[in-house]
Order: structure tokens, then C-alpha cells, then sequence
């Protein structure tokens, strides 16, 4: 999305979970804009240090805060343009064990952004959402299922309609933190297995570049209640993992482990009830909202004929070859720099 910078131009912006992967790499896109001010809120007092030295724009503010706190969001979203929602518990495992953390931060932390975005006129907000919220089996995707959900309502049902509601939806990015790209290469460059855990699990790859884009997509023409997702390319973890140990030129063994508790075997960005209501553009798909009201009456009257259902799975899409992959892996700034 060519100059896609001008969107964020004498704008007021707040990110939530500022200092998170996607969150750090969005605000060095946009600190090249001619933004009016940024405030970065987070909890993590030391990725704070960290990324405020980075910068020295009296327009960028860092606040150690949690939107579980209200009062915090309060003071943070007044007069303000645009909020990104980058906040979230982001880890299976923790979510697994720690289910009602999970309920905290992405559901009960969520509204509360969406309730404040509200509150305070706040004119556009963008909520970062993953495949693992469709068809969720695991507690981080259903809690963030739960957040897509609340959004929905509150773009629909909201009084003023002053804030346009927007999620974007992504699967695997490319060695954001997490990631098994970083896994894969911690592993290599530790001189370990590389462990997959089933040979035909597959995963869409999306770089943080192509986060950004679907973000400045969002922002630019979507109406409220839209869920964006990009046409991307998917890959089998056995190719991703070959590919690495090319690109690092390792003869590491691989080693399958068998799937871990609320590991999906292959990501889904659209369910097939969803792609009833979806729009295909050109390098995107948009899942419009179900704008039916609570009558029920009208269910056992009248439906919605539409045979022509498919479901966007990492499955079913066409997986990169080796060489395709080990060429976009190459274009990726965490990589770039072991290989310097």
C-alpha cells in the first residue's frame, strides 16, 4: 500500500500493548509520518526503556498502564484520532493454564478499551485479532473470539456512531516474538533438533511489513464492524524449518514431538459460515458484519441462501516451495541481521 504514511499525518495515536512485537515495529512505521503525537501504552516497564531510547520526539509518550484499568485508557484516548488495540495475553500455553488472565486482558480489557474509545469520541480504533479466534479450541482463541464479538456489537449498536470499528485479522508473522520463526533459529543457532510437532502442520506466512499494510487498509475505507484479513501465502513447518537450516547452512536434525495442548494443526483466517458474508477485493478479504437484529421470529421465516462457502485455512491454500520460501524469509529484517 503505497504512501500509506499520509493516513497517520497530524493525527493523535494511541497503541495499546505499544511495546509488543507488532506494537514497536508499527510505531517506527509511523514515527516517519507527520503525526501530531503518539502515546505508547504498556505494562512492560523494561521494553519501555528499551524502545523510549530509541526515540527522542517530545511527540512520542510512554505510559506503564493495563487496560484493565480504566482510568488509565480515560486519560490516554481523550482527543484522540486513532487507537491501535495491541494489547493481549498472545501465548497458548499461558492462556491454557492461566484461562481467567486470558479473560481479564482480552475480553474484559478489551471492552473496556472499546467502551472508552467510545466514551471519548475517539474517531477510528483498529483491533489486532488472530486466526486462533476462528473455530477456537484453545482459551486465547476463544477469548479473543469473545473481543471480535464485542466489537461487533458495540459498532452496531452504539448511540453516537462517532467511532468506526475495525479488526484486522493475521496468522503466523514472521518472527515476531513467539514465533517459530524465532524458535526455529534460537534452535539452529544452539545447535539443537529443530522440533516440529506433526510433519503436515501448516502455518500463513505474513511478514510485520504486510501487518502494517492490512492495518493502513482498515483505516483507510473500512466501515465499522469489517473484519480484514489478507490473501497471503501458507507454508508446511517441515518446509520452514528446511528453509532455515539452508539459509544458516546447518545440517540440524529435525525431530517430531507430537502437538501440544490448544495447538491447531493448521490456521484458519475464515470460517466458512463467515464467508457468506465476505467480500473478496483484490489483495484482501472483508468479513462484513451480521447486521440482523434480536428478533428471532425472523430466523424461522427467513434465511440467507448461499452455496458458495469456503474456508481460508493454511491447508488449503497453495504452500510455498522451499526456494519461494527461503526468498521471502531473506527479506525479513530479524533474519538480516545474522546473516550480516
Amino acid at each position: 500500500m503505497k504512501n500509506y504514511l499520509k493516513i497517520f499525518n497530524n493525527k493523535k495515536i494511541v497503541i495499546t500493548g505499544g511495546t509488543g512485537s507488532f506494537g514497536s515495529m508499527f510505531l517506527s512505521k509511523i514515527s516517519k509520518s507527520n503525526f501530531k503525537e503518539i502515546i505508547v501504552i504498556s505494562r512492560d516497564e523494561d521494553k519501555q526503556f528499551s524502545l523510549r531510547n530509541k526515540y527522542s520526539s517530545e511527540k512520542i509518550k510512554f505510559v506503564i498502564g493495563d487496560i484493565r484499568d480504566r482510568d488509565v485508557l480515560k486519560r490516554c484516548f481523550k482527543n484522540k484520532d486513532i487507537i491501535i488495540h495491541a494489547a493481549a495475553l498472545k501465548q497458548v500455553p499461558s492462556c491454557e493454564y492461566h484461562p481467567e488472565e486470558a479473560i481479564k486482558t482480552n475480553i474484559i480489557g478489551s471492552s473496556n478499551v472499546f467502551e472508552t474509545a467510545i466514551d471519548c469520541n475517539v474517531k477510528r480504533l483498529i483491533f489486532l485479532s488472530t486466526d486462533k479466534a476462528v473455530y477456537p479450541i484453545n482459551a486465547m482463541g476463544i477469548s479473543k473470539s469473545m473481543a471480535e464479538k464485542i466489537l461487533i456489537s458495540k459498532s452496531l449498536t452504539q448511540n453516537n456512531y462517532k467511532t468506526i470499528f475495525n479488526i484486522i485479522r493475521y496468522g503466523n508473522v514472521i518472527a515476531s516474538r513467539g514465533s517459530v520463526v524465532r524458535t526455529f533459529i534460537n534452535q539452529i543457532l544452539n545447535n539443537k533438533n529443530l522440533t516440529i510437532t506433526d510433519k503436515n502442520m501448516t502455518r500463513f506466512i505474513m511478514s510485520l511489513d504486510n501487518a502494517v499494510e492490512l492495518l493502513c487498509s482498515a483505516l483507510s475505507y473500512g466501515k465499522s464492524g469489517e473484519i480484514f484479513v489478507q490473501k497471503t501465502s501458507s507454508t508446511k513447518l517441515i518446509t520452514l524449518a528446511e528453509a532455515l537450516l539452508d539459509i544458516f547452512n546447518k545440517k540440524n536434525k529435525i525431530k517430531i514431538i507430537g502437538i501440544r495442548h490448544g495447538e491447531k494443526l493448521h490456521e484458519i483466517l475464515i470460517s466458512q459460515e463467515e464467508s457468506l458474508k465476505t467480500e473478496r477485493k483484490k489483495n484482501l478479504f472483508v468479513i462484513k458484519p451480521d447486521s440482523r437484529t434480536l428478533n428471532y421470529d425472523i430466523y424461522f421465516k427467513k434465511g440467507k441462501v448461499n452455496t458458495k462457502k469456503f474456508l481460508y485455512s493454511s491447508n488449503n491454500n497453495n504452500h510455498l516451495s522451499k526456494n519461494n520460501l527461503i526468498k521471502v524469509l531473506l527479506k525479513d529484517e530479524y533474519i538480516k541481521q545474522y546473516l550480516k
